[in-house]
């Protein structure tokens, strides 16, 4: 994430201030008073960068989540948008180059999109009885980006089935006919359906899938009269393409629908002291130059320690970074760093048991990758396939966005069902060809067309094998990603 250009004057001059000594000390104490005589009672500018960069650690999920969902479900206008609030949207296609609302779009599978209002009654999500050849699974995501409940192939099986989610303060008996209970720990809630397109022409089939799925509110599943109505929200409007520039109003407002909780009540309350979410006493836009340029250096912190813990905090394999960064509220443990890396690293990811993501952006040598200087080979030894249940897919993104990439032949990934299609070497290998341009005729159907510029790999592993060889326990396993090779 970069900071706008407009931003870096007023940072280095701020730098300046923060790290001076002696007679720099009454630019910074100047400052301070200045707020606290016009009523801003924010902390010192040092205090204030060390808040700003905790609280862009702690908000980044909640403010990428947010201004997804105003993308998705309110800005009606919106080329993002899929339904209103409490309606499924399916899409009868993959994702491409086109979506641009969340970084690393998975490709794969079509989806089917509901965000779940769950503040005047709770929601019933239907599945229909689904082939087992077919893997398809429903996650239930927050607004904390928690993971907290999954149906679907692996988690309920293949069989039809009725499931209730209910928000943070629901009081609800399990009723007849329900199957399980998963509870939100916002009154927002996104909830995702994939379902496993085999090629092209069998779109028809997950159409019929897609048909059997099933969103309604808890009254109308039980035939009873409807509650009052939630009160309507005028949301702050937010996109993805402005969280840089506006990521602590974005923050403030998204506050607003995330219960405190225990663990997070401390850094609430730090945010508060800046003017950002409920209990504050004054608003960020009344701060100071000076201290509006601390949270601003805070922020830029903040990012560079996620990006940190991207790049080195964890497993490494033959280049690959493979860790298990998605999960529900216990999984995480009030690890913010690790939250925030996972959401800038792909927002919504599955939990382990569900899906693997190894990651790369260099090749076996630890050289960048980079599509307008080198051409690249991946390379599957015979017998030793991606171990798991369901399928695997490599897919190519944009190195700067994080985008599916426009080109030449409509192809963003290479996946498991694709297989019966590609080339396998003499020896029973399957090598992957990662460049910009065509490797010939011959090699077309093993072409990833890379980006003119610099790439981001993702590889996926649905519903990983947990027996030998696995990849399982992620970074640890039996099985290990090939390295991407540079062609001379």
């Amino acid at each position: 994430m970069n900071l706008p250009r407009s931003w870096f004057p007023l940072i280095v001059g701020t730098t300046l201030l923060i790290t001076g000594c002696g007679k720099m000390d009454d630019p910074i104490t100047a400052a301070v008073k200045a707020d606290k005589q016009a009523g801003v009672p924010a902390p010192g500018l040092e205090e204030t960068k060390a808040i700003a960069e905790e609280g862009f650690i702690f908000g980044l999920p909640i403010v990428m989540n947010y201004a997804v969902m105003n993308e998705y479900a309110v800005d009606a206008k919106g080329s993002q948008f899929k339904a209103p609030f409490n309606q499924l949207d399916n899409t009868h296609r993959v994702a491409t180059y086109e979506d641009t609302a969340v970084v690393t779009p998975n490709s794969d599978t079509p989806y089917s999109v509901v965000w779940l209002d769950l503040r005047a009654e709770p929601m019933v999500i239907s599945v229909p009885a689904v082939p087992l050849d077919r893997y398809y699974s429903v996650q239930l995501i927050d607004g904390n980006t928690y993971n907290y409940g999954y149906m679907g192939s692996r988690a309920t099986g293949p069989e039809a089935g009725d499931y209730l989610v209910v928000g943070p303060d629901a009081k609800v008996d399990k009723p007849a006919g329900i199957k399980e209970v998963f509870t939100s720990t916002t009154p927002f809630s996104l909830a995702l359906f994939r379902t496993q397109l085999f090629q092209p022409d069998d779109m028809p089939n997950v159409e019929k899938v897609q048909a059997g799925y099933k969103v309604q509110p808890l009254s109308s599943f039980l035939k009873q009269a409807a509650p009052p109505a939630a009160p309507k929200i005028d949301f702050l409007p937010a996109t993805t393409d402005g969280i840089k520039q506006n990521f602590f109003e974005y923050l403030d407002a998204a506050l607003q629908f995330v219960p405190e909780s225990a663990e997070d009540k401390p850094i609430r309350e730090k945010l508060a002291t800046i003017g950002i979410g409920p209990g504050k006493k004054f608003e960020l836009k009344d701060l100071s130059l000076e201290h509006k340029a601390a949270v601003m250096l805070g922020m830029k912190a903040g990012d560079e320690k996620v990006d940190k813990f991207l790049a080195s905090g964890i497993k490494k394999v033959n280049g690959w970074s493979i860790g298990s960064f998605f999960g529900n509220r216990e999984f995480f443990k009030s690890d913010w760093l690790m939250r925030a890396a996972a959401a800038k690293g792909g927002i919504y990811g599955n939990d382990a048991a569900e899906a693997v993501y190894p990651i790369t952006r260099v090749d076996a040598d630890g050289e960048t990758l980079d599509g307008n200087k080198h051409q690249y080979t991946i390379t599957f030894p015979a017998g030793q396939l991606p171990p798991v249940n369901s399928f695997w897919s490599v897919t190519m993104y944009d190195g700067k966005s994080q985008l599916l990439i426009k080109n030449p032949i409509n192809r963003y990934l290479i996946n498991a069902p694709m297989l019966p299609s590609m080339k396998k070497n003499e020896d029973g290998s399957l090598t992957l060809y990662i460049q910009k341009e065509s490797p010939g005729e011959g090699k077309e159907s093993n072409w990833l067309p890379a980006p003119d510029g610099p790439i981001y790999l993702v590889m996926r592993l649905y519903w990983p094998k947990t027996e030998t060889p696995s990849i399982l326990p992620a970074g640890e396993g039996t099985w290990q990603p090939p390295a991407v090779v540079r062609v001379n």
